[in-house]
């Protein structure tokens, strides 16, 4: 089965659309003032990319046993079925590390996990395949901590 994050699209539309935003609006206040040129426009549209990049949300993607997150620069790529740790780093971003047994390891965001159940039961899945196989050393519960919040926030909202 093939599962993505349900909230990628809509999270890329306006992280677009902010990004056009960004490139347009100097644009035009430039050409108003009269001190548009060549360079100033690569500028504006330089910056409007990096903009992009920084706004677009990584693409989360499980299917045939492999988790794979596709950020602006990279893609990463774990066995679930093999994972050896499950963590969850608290900072400014918190985000969710997996490690697997080949030594890859892949950075998710855990409301990417609360907003797509299909993909959050896949996971869970994999964790416990990864249980039975021995080789999931830590993390375990974590996964099953996050599943009952995101489904206790999801009743909270009906």
């Amino acid at each position: 089965m093939r599962c993505r994050d349900r909230r990628w699209r809509s999270q890329a539309r306006a992280g677009a659309g902010c990004a056009l935003l960004f490139l347009a609006l100097p644009q035009l206040l430039d050409r108003a003032a009269g001190t548009l040129t060549l360079p100033r426009a690569l500028l504006w549209a330089a910056l409007s990319a990096v903009l992009l990049a920084v706004l677009v949300p990584p693409r989360i993607r499980l299917a045939a046993g492999r988790l794979t997150v596709r950020g602006a620069w990279r893609e990463r790529t774990v066995r679930a079925d093999a994972l050896v740790s499950v963590r969850q780093q608290e900072g400014v971003s918190a985000h969710l590390v997996l490690y697997d047994a080949d030594g890859h390891h892949v950075q998710l965001d855990p409301r990417a996990l609360a907003a797509s159940p299909f993909l959050r039961h896949e996971l869970e899945t994999s964790v416990h395949r990864s249980q039975r196989a021995g080789t999931l050393r830590e993390g375990g519960r974590l996964i099953a901590r996050l599943a009952r919040e995101a489904d206790a926030e999801a009743l909270r909202g009906m």
